[in-house]
């Protein structure tokens, strides 16, 4: 993986606004998921294709968080979504 792969949402998932953090179902696997706030802000830029540099340059915009930590954690949350199928790489 690296900050230019760029990935998208699959589809079969059902999303809802909690308080602030996103909860998702994922049809597919049966699974819940509390995606947390950050984590909703990530999902929501997937909803096009985008790739990691493109998310950390966004979030950047949103959260006061610097370059190194944000792709870090970015890269993470994304390897997460993928090994759950939750996302696919374009």
């Amino acid at each position: 993986m690296t900050i230019d792969c760029v990935y998208s949402q699959v589809e079969g998932n059902i999303i809802s606004d909690m308080d602030g953090e996103k909860v998702m179902f994922s049809i597919v696997n049966g699974k819940y998921y509390n995606l947390g706030e950050v984590g909703g802000a990530i999902w929501d830029l997937l909803q096009e294709p985008n790739s990691i540099n493109g998310m950390v340059s966004q979030l950047q915009e949103e959260y006061d968080v610097d370059e190194k930590t944000c792709e870090m954690q970015v890269m993470e949350f994304i390897a997460m979504l993928h090994k759950e199928g939750l996302i696919k790489q374009n």
